[in-house]
């Protein structure tokens, strides 16, 4: 990690997604819309990309609705194994530190504008008690910056990280249920409660170079390129206004409580999960297929 003269941490990575599909018998037409790619912003930047795929296919690439890189093939031929193996070179920095303004600012036009279709509820757990509960003491904030920073804030200490607790398509009511979840549950609840209150919000999905890896890389640190297994993580954009200039989105993540810094590599955004998985595909076949995946960040 290096750091600028305006004290901005900058952090250079590579990252290796690789996903081995293995099926019982012979399919065909397999067809595919990967977003593995990390997107380029503000603050982050794509030095190189390259994805290569087993068997080899035609790659067609666009950007989704909302912005997000989707690169589709389809793989015609009979096969019994999908490899798909996605390097990228990323380099990082701090954000800057957020401000923001009244509550009243959430009514200017700019705002609606630029985050409308981030109000917008997706999932609802109406009259559940843990959300009344939450809302209540959001309502006592004093602006939009400080609700958002108070989402990173609450949600650790009311939801248990818990793996295998919840499913890709679990409702709120559930993890509220159960007090449980991962990174995309905290997520959905960070989700609902912002957009409660008025305040544009969306869903990042990405991956994060842990703390805990950088620290205990021992060797590997010496050496100057830790590089550590990760999972595919998701926190939160929120639209917060600004005085006298445009709405700004501020990036927290609810599962680490705080804000998303240097460490947090952005793939894409949408309202939700379902608007930016890895990967979705279908295939023509009767044999049923078994999946081996891996993400691997290595700090440079």
């Amino acid at each position: 990690m290096t750091e600028t003269a305006d004290r901005t941490r900058v952090m250079q990575f590579t990252i290796r997604y690789l996903s081995r599909y293995c099926y019982e018998a012979d399919v065909v037409d397999n067809i595919n819309a990967l977003r593995v790619r990390p997107a380029s912003t503000a603050t982050q930047r794509v030095d190189d990309f390259t994805l290569r795929l087993t068997p080899d296919a035609r790659q067609y690439r666009h950007e989704d609705y909302f912005g997000t890189e989707v690169i589709e093939f389809e793989v015609t031929r009979p096969h019994r194994e999908l490899v798909i193996d996605a390097l990228a070179h990323v380099r990082t920095e701090t954000p800057a530190e957020p401000s923001g303004c009244g509550w009243e600012a959430l009514a200017d036009g700019a705002y609606r504008d630029s985050g409308s279709e981030f109000v917008m509820q997706t999932d609802e757990a109406p009259g559940h008690r843990l959300l009344e509960e939450l809302e209540g003491e959001l309502a006592e904030t004093g602006s939009p910056l400080e609700a958002v920073l108070l989402v990173a804030e609450l949600i650790p200490g009311w939801l248990e990280y818990r793996k295998g607790a919840t499913y890709v398509d679990s409702s709120l009511a559930h993890v509220l249920d159960i007090r449980a979840g991962v990174c995309q549950d905290f997520v959905h609840l960070g989700l609902h409660l912002l957009r409660r209150r008025g305040i544009a919000a969306r869903y990042v999905s990405g991956y994060l170079y842990t703390r805990g890896a950088d620290q205990n890389a021992g060797e590997q640190e010496a050496s100057g390129e830790p590089s550590v297994e990760v999972d595919t993580h998701a926190w939160i954009e929120a639209l917060v206004p600004q005085d006298q200039e445009r709405p700004r989105w501020i990036g927290i993540d609810p599962t680490n409580r705080g804000l998303a810094g240097e460490r947090h590599v952005k793939i894409g955004h949408g309202r939700h999960y379902a608007d930016v998985p890895p990967i979705k595909g279908v295939y023509r076949g009767l044999a049923s297929s078994t999946l081996e995946a891996s993400v691997t960040m290595t700090r440079l």
